[in-house]
């Protein structure tokens, strides 16, 4: 590699608005994020149960089945 035209490599904090902190390679020392794999629907497991009440409500609408209340 050539001296001096590379930028300079750090561990970088990045840091998430819920509150979540972890530790990465970067270029820049910090970076903020607004979602994570803490706080990120798809690794809390809340996106399965969102789709699958869609479904739930689609298929209800498509045979005209009336949710007891």
């Amino acid at each position: 590699m050539k001296e001096g035209i590379h930028p300079a490599y750090y561990q970088a904090k990045v840091v998430c608005n819920c509150g979540n902190e972890f530790t990465t390679g970067s270029t820049k020392k910090e970076i903020h994020v607004e979602v994570c794999s803490k706080c990120h629907s798809f690794y809390t497991g809340q996106q399965k149960t969102a789709l699958a009440r869609g479904r739930i409500d689609k298929f209800n609408r498509k045979y005209g089945i009336q949710a007891a209340n």
